[in-house]
């Protein structure tokens, strides 16, 4: 195609037709350019086109197309102006005013609109959204100098700079935005302005002055009341608006100290943290309360929904602009974000300072198994990345877990090993400072949200696969006949050994808590939960199996250490009665996912049910997509498709309800509520499991009567009434 020529003859007629057209603007031309008008040609080529085909020419080609810059729309084209070019035409326009009324009352009411609407914005922007389009969309906060003159704006405006600038290390420093890439991109927008770091001693001072204000609005005698100036002009109001400004002003206070407690090394500032959070809490509840009144100060009401209003007041703030930012908000289009509403941000900080409460309220445990728990307890509540983010800084500092406790003490001491041994000469080989690097990684991984968790964790089960066999070939070739002695004078076999057993635990968590991931994540379809919990039981039983391990070797050393001798081999059966609560709790899960199994097995082999429907992906290749990560690490060994089908293709409705499976984990449900007495989050797993398992019961029972004699008389189907991964069975008459 003669790109010039056709342009040419396609562009003479379009300017004719278009010269009586009046131009929004005009690019005037230069010795070497000449601007015309290309629409009329790529009309023309659009009629031309058959479905399917491109446009192809020398300079011009589907990879110059993709990655063409697209323009004129708002959506793709973050250089598009929508009003103002810069920051300055828009003050020139006073979209922010300084003083922001003349009229005293007016001046008040606007601060506080301002106030609320920051909140959505900080909120909008800790979800995920540019903090150009959030919380510097506010002309005050992106010219700082000229607040001067109102103290409280000024001093709001200085806290939140300060309180976004803290953000946003916190959560570089973790680095957990990967999560969300546009989190912490600051483009420099003033986060640093001048005279910041004394931000709280001049919010003390204006709140200090609005105590006084609030106490002459309280004050009986007439000429107190004449001492003080009041903060407007309506009296009967002022006692109202004092008590709504301060408390917005203190909640800023208070949640800044939060931050910057939590930041302090080693945990040391977490109790002081708890108090500002306590204090922050009880100061949002009083910005909730103060609605009522400003809304009944709004002039003809508030018309907006409460759903969709940004104050609380329902009146429109001033001086923001989110399209201020745009050409340098991010190297990529601007997003279309939906501000949260004033009551979803409080709900919001609400959530944030509960979750950065459970995290003050930690113990600091030395123990990983402890401290696991803990973290998957917190995870449970689905956690916002500045809380996440928080976690992760305590928990790993400068290489060591909560920045005391070096990772080989922590290895050690997981792996069941005497205090003494964190001072042990194999610390210093590679390998083994490798697995500590491992430990560390798995500390952030588990920090981060649900997706990125699993899949994080899925990718390094390699990693400890590998390590697993480096140690044992290592120690194998340096302490070879050391390691095969039946007496180890100085304890390195006793020390690799126990360290490589708990490495083969912790892989196995790493397996189980990917699978159960799944759950959390919707990853599964009815018609695969068969194939899931089947490969869980097989993690759940190699879990128990090293947790049993390690423990019995600990408490064989425990007992060497106080001088205890075994003296026959009675008490190794004794001991098989006296199985660990911890292994208990794995077999109680074991139970039960083996009864999920057969069930599925027996109904799909029996009734043709929960086959999946899909002609996209055979069973095999469905089973290869969901445990690929697991299969690469040999994890478990010697598992694949095929004995999955072998096992599988056998139970029918006559066999499973014999041994009842379910009935045997409802049982040491019970059984082991005397061993958690004291730990209340496993006594809720416990009855989570019990209630899970007592109704599974009852619906084989059914099935198995009922399905054998009319299988096309019923209906199953699976639910998570009870727990968020093991599913109730619910049968229905067809």
């Amino acid at each position: 195609m003669d790109w010039n020529s056709t342009l040419a003859e396609q562009a003479e007629p379009s300017m004719s037709r278009r010269s009586s057209l009046p131009l929004s603007s005009t690019i005037p031309a230069s010795p070497n350019t000449v601007w015309v008008d290309a629409t009329p040609l790529l009309q023309a080529a659009c009629t031309d086109l058959l479905d399917g085909e491109l446009i192809h020419g020398e300079n011009f080609n589907l990879f110059a197309a993709m990655s063409a810059l697209e323009i004129m729309d708002p959506k793709m084209d973050s250089g598009m102006i929508c009003k103002y070019y810069s920051v300055d035409e828009a003050i020139e326009d006073g979209v922010g005013p300084v003083p922001i009324s003349f009229d005293r009352t007016t001046d008040v009411q606007c601060t506080l609109d301002i106030m609320d609407h920051l909140l959505a914005c900080e909120a909008t922007w800790h979800k995920g959204h540019s903090l150009a389009q959030t919380v510097f969309s506010c002309i005050y906060l992106l010219r700082p100098e000229r607040t001067v003159p109102s103290p409280i704006l000024h001093s709001y405006c200085k806290i939140i700079r300060a309180t976004c600038k803290a953000i946003v290390s916190v959560v570089s420093d973790a680095r957990t935005h990967e999560e969300e890439d546009l989190f912490t991109m600051a483009y420099g927008l003033p986060l640093d302005g001048d005279g910041d770091e004394k931000s709280l001693s001049l919010l003390n001072a204006v709140e200090e002055n609005l105590c006084r204000q609030l106490r002459a609005c309280k004050a009986q005698s007439s000429r107190r009341k004449q001492d003080m100036e009041p903060l407007q002009s309506d009296i009967d109001m002022e006692e109202g608006y004092c008590k709504a400004l301060l408390c917005r002003l203190r909640f800023r206070k208070h949640f800044f100290h939060v931050l910057a407690c939590m930041r302090r090394p080693q945990g040391k500032g977490l109790e002081l943290a708890r108090k500002h959070i306590a204090s922050s809490i009880s100061e949002l509840e009083c910005i909730r309360k103060s609605a009522d009144f400003l809304i009944s100060t709004a002039s003809g009401g508030c018309s907006i929904g409460i759903e969709d209003r940004t104050t609380a007041s329902g009146r429109q703030p001033i001086g923001f602009d989110a399209s201020l930012n745009s050409r340098v908000s991010a190297p990529a289009p601007p997003r279309s974000i939906k501000m949260l509403s004033w009551n979803k941000a409080i709900e919001y900080f609400e959530k944030l300072l509960r979750d950065l409460d459970f995290i003050c309220s930690y113990s600091l445990d030395p123990s990983l198994e402890v401290l696991l728990r803990f973290v998957t307890q917190f995870q449970s509540s689905r956690p916002d990345l500045v809380a996440r983010s928080h976690l992760q800084l305590l928990l790993v500092q400068e290489g060591r877990l909560y920045g005391r406790d070096p990772m080989f003490a922590v290895i050690t001491r997981a792996a069941g090993l005497p205090e003494t041994t964190k001072n042990h000469d194999i610390q210093r080989y590679e390998s083994v400072m490798q697995l500590g690097q491992l430990v560390i990684n798995m500390l952030k991984i588990v920090c981060t949200n649900t997706a990125w968790q699993r899949r994080k964790l899925g990718k390094s089960l390699q990693d400890w696969r590998v390590i697993y066999v480096q140690l044992e070939l290592a120690f194998t070739n340096k302490f070879g006949e050391v390691l095969a002695a039946s007496k180890d004078e100085n304890g390195v076999a006793r020390v690799v050994k126990q360290i490589l057993i708990w490495l083969e635990e912790q892989a196995y968590w790493i397996a189980f808590r990917f699978l159960m991931l799944g759950f959390e994540l919707e990853l599964y379809s009815p018609s695969e939960f068969f194939m899931v919990y089947w490969y869980l039981y097989a993690v759940l039983v190699k879990l128990a199996e090293k947790t049993d391990s390690r423990m019995e070797i600990t408490e064989i050393t425990a007992a060497k250490r106080k001088g205890k001798k075994r003296k026959d081999s009675s008490k190794d059966v004794g001991r098989e009665t006296r199985i660990p609560p911890a292994v208990r709790f794995l077999q109680c899960q074991i139970h039960l996912v083996e009864g999920l199994t057969l069930l599925h097995a027996a109904l799909r082999n029996e009734m043709a049910a929960l086959h999946s429907l899909t002609p996209f992906n055979s069973e095999q290749e469905i089973f290869l997509q969901h445990f690929e990560l697991l299969q690469k690490a040999c994890i478990p060994e010697q598992i694949t498709y095929h004995s999955f089908k072998e096992s599988t293709s056998y139970a029918r409705f006559s066999n499973i309800a014999t041994p009842n499976c379910f009935q045997q984990a409802q049982k040491m449900a019970k059984e082991l509520r005397s061993s958690f007495s004291n730990d209340h989050d496993r006594l809720a797993e416990l009855r989570r499991l019990e209630q899970v398992a007592e109704h599974n019961s009852v619906a084989m029972n059914v099935i198995c009567q009922l399905g054998a004699v009319e299988p096309n008389s019923l209906k199953v189907s699976f639910e998570f009434v009870h727990h968020p991964c093991y599913a109730t069975a619910v049968v229905r008459r067809a």
